[in-house]
């Protein structure tokens, strides 16, 4: 008798400890469940050009715009679905022309219904999508991390630390800022020793434009600390229209030279328009130093992780 008392004690403990052990499981299962769900559900917000956006913490669907933007996704590792594919894409993001990604349309002009077709998490921009935030924001969230070029440096790192932000890529970021934050300072370290003056100026086609401080290209002399041969340059997105006769008034010791028409289309090259009677005149021509910058890096994708890090090499090996 006392035997199966004892038999049937046991019996009731090891039910109750299953019972338990399960009523544990479910609350341990129920627990990571409810954890998945608010990592899945968690938002940045965006503080930017236009206000304060919420945007899906590691979105899946994104679009892009900004080739600065692309080339920095595109150096973090991470998947865009949709990108420009019908305007001029620099080279080195060829790949983002292909069938694996949607057209989402031009520049200056999206196609609103292949974007709508991909449902985007995430749409984002730059200042020549600026007055069509309101349409694309209907869509989707939409982000514009353009660069101001009166703050290049510091817009630029904003930039890049919010694309970590919402990526999951801070690590990733903060380390790359850290890398190109070292390149320019041994270039200023270069620049602050030199008495040589520069001038920069954008070829297009027959046309030349100046540009200074504050201005599109200003990075070379506000960030990189390049002597500037005129200070008096209007900042302009367009830069000041000037001659050649101007060139050579200015005399730079340093001509860089950006190729517009090299990559959206041109009869003329910039070599052939600016090594002129006139240019060959100047100390730069005299002693070699007309630099011809890839506009694919410094007119197309300017703000991105791999082009920023170019034109500070393009810089730096300028200088003696």
């Amino acid at each position: 008798m006392k035997k199966r008392i004892l038999l049937l004690m046991t019996m009731v403990v090891v039910l109750f400890l299953a019972a338990c052990g399960s009523a544990d499981n479910g609350e341990t299962e129920d627990a990571e469940t409810a954890d998945e769900g608010s990592e899945s559900n968690e938002t940045v917000t965006v503080n930017h050009e236009p206000g304060e956006t919420e945007v899906e913490k590691n979105p899946e669907n994104v679009v892009v715009f900004d080739f600065g933007i692309l080339d920095t996704l595109d150096e973090l590792g991470v998947e865009v679905d949709g990108a420009v594919q019908s305007s001029t894409v620099p080279s080195y993001l060829e790949k983002y022309e292909g069938d694996d990604y949607e057209n989402i349309g031009s520049l200056k002009e999206p196609d609103f219904e292949a974007i709508a077709e991909i449902d985007p998490d995430i749409i984002i921009i730059s200042g020549r999508q600026a007055d069509l935030y309101d349409q694309l924001s209907e869509i989707a969230p939409t982000v514009h991390l353009g660069v101001d070029n009166e703050r290049y440096m510091e817009s630029f790192e904003e930039n890049m630390e919010t694309v970590g932000e919402i990526f999951g890529k801070e690590a990733e970021v903060e380390e790359a800022l850290a890398e190109v934050d070292e390149k320019i300072e041994a270039l200023r370290e270069k620049t602050g020793e030199t008495d040589e003056e520069a001038l920069i100026i954008l070829a297009n086609d027959d046309r030349i434009s100046a540009y200074g401080s504050s201005s599109r290209f200003g990075i070379i002399h506000d960030v990189f600390g390049v002597p500037e041969s005129d200070d008096n340059i209007d900042a302009s997105t367009h830069g000041m229209n000037v001659s050649f006769e101007y060139v050579m008034e200015q005399d730079p010791d340093i001509l860089y030279v950006i190729d517009r028409a090299g990559v959206v289309g041109g009869e003329t090259s910039a070599k052939e328009l600016v090594e002129n009677e006139l240019t060959e005149n100047i100390k730069a021509y005299e002693n070699d130093k007309i630099i011809y910058l890839n506009p694919e890096f410094w007119y197309l994708s300017g703000g991105g992780l791999q082009s920023v890090t170019q034109m500070v090499e393009d810089i730096d090996e300028s200088i003696d």
